[in-house]
């Protein structure tokens, strides 16, 4: 049980010690720059309903208890194409059995739009509709672009953003979830 309880100690810090790297690394100048109205540490705006390209919908609030990524991403974005194979095989295919939900939040575009971007990307995750980005509106400033991936834990807490495809960014992104999917399963005593 005192591993256990280690275990469980040392996977709180070192989500901590990722996301005040993260923050530490980009100041609140740069921050605005990259166009998010939230930031790490804040609890994830839960207002609103996802609606998924197979019809089915969710919210935040329902996925309460879940990591969740939201990647927003468009069709006509070439950066959001080179990322999401790696979100697919990297986060998604490592993680979708253990706690992760990853939703892609499609800019708006009208559903057959979304349905052949899924279709033509070759990814399982489901993307949602953001009509008049709306949802988009609640994370990031509506004038600042897509391909970002906002990490939220299992208490509604966000852990991690990214903008753009950086690899390096991208690693940290994966770190950071590999640690909350460790945690969630020390929870669970698996």
């Amino acid at each position: 049980m005192k591993i256990k309880n280690l275990l469980i100690t040392c996977t709180f810090l070192i989500i901590s010690t990722l996301a005040n790297a993260q923050a530490s690394q980009t100041p609140e100048t740069e921050k605005d720059d990259r166009g998010y109205i939230v930031k790490v540490g804040d609890q994830a705006p839960t207002d609103f309903e996802l609606v998924l390209n197979d019809g089915t919908k969710t919210s935040l609030k329902n996925l309460r208890g879940k990591i969740v990524i939201l990647q927003f991403t468009a069709s006509w974005c070439s950066v959001c194409r080179e990322e999401m194979p790696h979100l697919e095989k990297d986060i998604w295919k490592a993680n979708k059995d253990k706690g992760l939900v990853l939703i892609g939040v499609d800019r708006d575009e009208p559903l057959k739009t979304v349905q052949k971007f899924h279709h033509d990307m070759k990814i399982t995750y489901p993307l949602a509709l953001d009509p008049a980005a709306e949802i988009f509106g609640r994370f990031a400033d509506k004038k600042s672009g897509v391909t970002r991936n906002v990490v939220i834990d299992e208490t509604g807490k966000i852990v991690y953003l990214t903008r753009l495809y950086d690899p390096q960014e991208f690693a940290g992104m994966q770190k950071a979830v590999d640690a909350l999917v460790k945690h969630k399963a020390n929870q669970a005593g698996i």
